[in-house]
């Protein structure tokens, strides 16, 4: 068992791996060239562009700006000057609701702490029971402050029990006002939110065909003649994984030769050339741009092919469709009532927004899918269950005298004053967390594979699974292969009516394991998640060997969002201990307390200048923070009312009953109040919103807007695309007041609110970023054209930007030899997707 000089050991090597963390982020963060793997989140937003512009190669790598590095912490009070509301319009209401999280667990644990420290701790020590036990328990000094240290049948229990419910209040209390509060956000988001495909569209999946008709008539037979008032078109869901992957593939080529003309404009003394053997080592020497140039066109003709296989071929074409309407009224009417007298067939649900498509999983034949679940989660079980074997090896480093008497053999090693330290200390933690490190990855492919067809519920249940995991192995694992390690040799000798003692006087040490996993996770862990050390070698090593024009470039400063099926479950773990230990072991609790301050500042730093939001679920989330912080909840109860079931306290254990049975009503309550605003979208509402669209623009012609929305991604990848060809019919009228861009990302379709009639009146908000030399030219106002130097000095780039949206387009002629290299960037749209 650890005693209080390894926790000290493990608290000072955390301390100072933090603490270097943060002073290596500080320095790397203000240097130029490091600045893409930062701030990534303000390059996207067009809110800044690239520094480096100057002639000095140093200057190009290191902030010469030595005035900076004495403020090299300034970072720290520009993460708080960002308001919520600014944030919801910056990062998306997913981002801010994920920082309420941080922001509840301080709620939470901070008057908690302060009422469990000045009163159960006292309560604990005076207890004594711990010094009278048997000399073959393992304990520590920190046990003797948990309430295994009250003796048997004593009437300190009440207090105890009493601080029980006075705990369950609070929190019942706080998760009240908290999804009361989210739900509101949710409500006021969407309904301030402008016109967007999904409040119009439907998913309708698993409809008859019959032999005499297509998929696409039927779905217009059906819809016309049971909803003829609302129904306005329909896009057909093609398996069209194969071609995306040519596509890819093409992509590639594209990229080379893109790269190659590249070349040949900076050094047009030398054309580039290549051997067409394995790897460019050997075989004929050919010129580069005109052998990729013929590539590019041999499969353009073979996707061509491809396209049209796809198109024709009726085994390609699924029974899904996604069904648009001409109100909010008619979609929501429809998502949200069965279509059929057989409840199995024309299955609707509210489509997800495009960017949130999970197209593959669209391919997946509807009745597979409870076949698929069924499969995936025996799968699940299996994995939680052959995980207790390094759970278990793990645990019993954590006492290594309890191992010493099982392998006497590695006494010698751990008697080494320095190597016990370390082990008890530290790796216990650091191990467990190595294992749980592939795990979120294995259980994405795992519900990739049950077929859910939107990124957002894809991350939903991939954290329910590594919740369950965490929840066994991580939390009851720990407790349960940790006591039996200790409490080996002493089982060993004692009748079998002692062992439930013996395990309920144990179940409260293993706090001592707990908090060097908190030190471990969160402390010196969410420090390594500021400084991005991973995406900072990834990205310079791209820089050097793959990036080969400016679209690598982009692709290699790419962020990605925040890992929500990794740290949310992570999350609700804190929750789970510091509910658990509130009353058992209160010395934990100010571990928890500083986690959450800590990640709370850190995240929101990221998610303010690194996280690039892939979709927007409105908080679609928050049930099950909620949901699994009840179940928490229960489980402390639960725990308690067994632990005091050890202690002889027959007169006060009766009074926990009625907890369980008091929570499981708040929680009964709190869904039926609430979570309809997270599944359904009121008529009333929706009511309303027409309204106000068919008062502010009569003439709006919606089916020119949404014909296209939900096309596949792929068949945007050519210009030459006919969109006929997929039954794409749009009104040739448009929309008066707001006209659609002609060319719009196939995942983010050209809505109203994206029209340059129309611009943003909200101020541009600007990046917190280092204020060395090299970025003054980058936050002129007036300014609409820059030019820097990429490369060799042949090479200029022209840009013009009004505000801060950032859709490039940019004409490039790769296709003629010219002897320099000028591109026009236009910024015109605020989403960050780039059209070449």
């Amino acid at each position: 068992m650890a005693s209080l000089g390894d926790i000290g050991v493990s608290a000072l090597i955390n301390i100072i791996s933090a603490f270097a963390f943060l002073l290596a982020f500080a320095i790397l963060r203000i240097q130029p060239v490091n600045d893409r793997v930062y701030f990534p989140k303000w390059y996207i937003n067009g809110a800044r562009s690239s520094p480096r512009h100057t002639r000095n190669f140093v200057g190009n790598i290191v902030n010469l700006n030595f005035f900076t590095y004495l403020t090299f912490l300034n970072w720290m009070p520009q993460a708080m000057k960002m308001k919520e509301p600014e944030i919801i319009e910056h990062a998306g209401l997913d981002s801010a609701v994920f920082l309420r999280i941080y922001v509840l667990g301080l709620k939470i644990f901070g008057p908690i702490t302060l009422v469990a420290l000045l009163f159960l701790v006292p309560v604990n020590v005076s207890g004594g029971t711990l010094f009278f036990l048997s000399k073959e328990l393992v304990v520590s000094d920190i046990d003797k402050l948990s309430i295994s240290n009250i003796q048997p049948k004593s009437l300190k229990f009440f207090a105890h029990i009493s601080m029980m419910y006075a705990f369950t209040c609070w929190i019942c209390y706080m998760l009240y006002k908290e999804y009361d509060m989210v739900s509101s956000m949710r409500m006021s988001f969407i309904a301030s939110k402008h016109r967007r495909a999904e409040q119009f569209t439907v998913l309708v999946r698993n409809m008859p065909h019959g032999s005499s008709h297509s998929v696409s008539e039927s779905v217009d037979t059906f819809f016309k003649k049971n909803h003829p008032n609302h129904y306005l078109c329909h896009q057909v869901v093609y398996n069209a994984n194969r071609f995306g992957r040519l596509v890819n593939r093409r992509h590639r080529l594209q990229n080379w030769l893109d790269y190659n003309q590249l070349k040949f404009e900076r050094h047009p003394e030398k054309r580039p050339t290549l051997r067409t053997g394995f790897l460019g080592l050997w075989g004929k020497k050919v010129d580069s741009i005109e052998y990729y140039k013929q590539q590019v066109k041999e499969f353009d003709q073979y996707l061509s092919m491809e396209r049209q296989k796809v198109l024709k071929d009726p085994k390609c074409i699924m029974p899904a469709a996604f069904v648009s309407f001409n109100s909010r009224w008619g979609a929501a009417v429809c998502a949200q009532t069965q279509q059929s007298k057989n409840p199995t067939l024309w299955l609707t649900n509210w489509a997800p927004e495009p960017r949130d498509v999970y197209w593959k999983n669209l391919a997946i034949p509807f009745f597979s899918l409870s076949i698929r679940k069924l499969v995936i989660s025996l799968t699940v079980f299996a994995l939680v269950f052959f995980y207790m074997i390094p759970i278990a090896f793990v645990q019993s480093l954590a006492n290594l005298e309890g191992l010493e008497r099982v392998a006497p053999f590695l006494r010698p090693v751990i008697e080494l004053k320095f190597i016990k330290s370390f082990l008890q200390g530290f790796l216990p933690g650091f191990a467990l967390k190595f294992f749980l490190y592939i795990l979120p990855s294995v259980l994405m492919v795992m519900s990739k594979v049950e077929g859910h067809v939107a990124f957002s519920v894809l991350e939903r249940r991939t954290a329910a699974k590594y919740y369950y995991f965490m929840l066994v192995n991580v939390f009851l694992g720990s407790i349960i292969t940790g006591t039996a390690f200790e409490q080996l040799d002493s089982f060993l000798h004692q009748s079998p009516t002692e062992i439930p003692r013996t395990i309920g006087v144990s179940i409260p040490m293993k706090a001592t394991f707990f908090i060097t996993y908190i030190m471990v996770d969160g402390w010196a862990g969410i420090a390594a998640e500021i400084l991005r050390l991973k995406p900072l070698v990834i990205y310079h090593l791209k820089n050097m060997f793959i990036v080969k024009t400016e679209r690598d470039r982009e692709k290699a400063m790419d962020p990605g969002s925040v890992d929500l099926p990794e740290t949310i479950p992570s999350l609700q773990l804190y929750f789970l201990m510091g509910i658990v230990y509130a009353v058992v072991t209160p010395i934990l609790l100010p571990f928890i307390l500083g986690f959450f301050a800590f990640a709370y500042f850190v995240y929101r730093h990221q998610i303010i200048n690194v996280y690039n939001q892939r979709y927007e679920s409105a908080a679609a989330f928050w049930p099950h923070v909620h949901s699994r912080i009840i179940a928490s909840l229960l489980i402390s109860q639960l725990l308690l009312l067994g632990l005091l079931s050890t202690k002889k306290a027959a007169n006060s254990t009766p009074l926990l009953v009625a907890l369980p049975i008091l929570t499981l009503t708040f929680h009964k309550y709190c869904k039926n109040r609430f979570e309809p605003a997270f599944r359904e979208y009121p008529l009333e509402e929706a009511m309303e919103k027409d309204t106000q669209d068919k008062t502010s623009e009569p003439e709006l012609n919606l089916k020119s807007y949404l014909a296209d929305a939900y096309l596949h991604p792929i068949f945007h990848s050519f210009e030459e695309v006919d969109l006929v060809e997929v039954k794409v019919d749009k009104n040739p009228d448009t929309i008066p007041s707001q006209p659609t861009t002609p060319n719009h990302s196939p995942s983010q379709p050209a809505t109203p609110d994206h029209i340059p009639s129309q611009p943003e009146t909200k101020p541009v908000s600007r990046s917190p970023s280092p204020s060395h030399d090299l970025h003054q030219q980058e936050h002129e106002e007036s300014a609409t054209v820059q030019h820097y130097e990429f490369g060799p000095p042949a090479n200029v780039y022209h840009y013009g930007y009004e505000h801060h949206e950032n859709i490039f387009h940019y004409n490039m002629d790769l296709y003629e030899a010219t002897q320099h290299d000028a591109q026009d960037y236009v910024v015109e749209s605020p989403r960050g997707y780039y059209h070449y």
